[in-house]
């Protein structure tokens, strides 16, 4: 994954403290990539997936909730590449629903999805 140019801080790692300072840099107006989170929250809904019997085709829809919707779309193309690897080229019925924030406030982005399983 390339480093995006209009990134002043990119943090690496979007665990407890990595998420704690993208969120911080963010309140002070700099700018901060955080695709790493993006990865992790849909990494997180394919585990519940695969743990209710399910696999990335049977994804029906999926919600993105994002607090940056500018700084979303500057990194389109790195989220579709960590989307292209972890659940192929198929996609879902989406949709982008921009928020003033997340129930965690560290949160740049959260998933919400819906399958139909067998």
């Amino acid at each position: 994954m390339s480093l995006p140019r209009s990134a002043k801080v990119v943090v690496i790692g979007a665990g407890a403290m990595g998420s704690a300072t993208a969120w911080w840099l963010a309140r002070r107006g700099r700018s901060v990539a955080l695709v790493e989170q993006f990865e992790q929250a849909l990494g997180n809904l394919l585990t519940a997936l695969r743990a209710a019997g399910g696999e990335p085709h049977h994804l029906a829809s999926m919600t993105v909730y994002i607090v940056d919707m500018d700084d979303y779309r500057a990194h389109a193309h790195e989220i579709g590449t960590v989307w292209r690897r972890l659940v192929g080229r198929e996609y879902p019925a989406m949709a982008a629903i921009g928020v003033a924030r997340l129930w965690d406030v560290a949160a740049l982005v959260e998933l919400q999805g819906v399958a139909e399983l067998p």
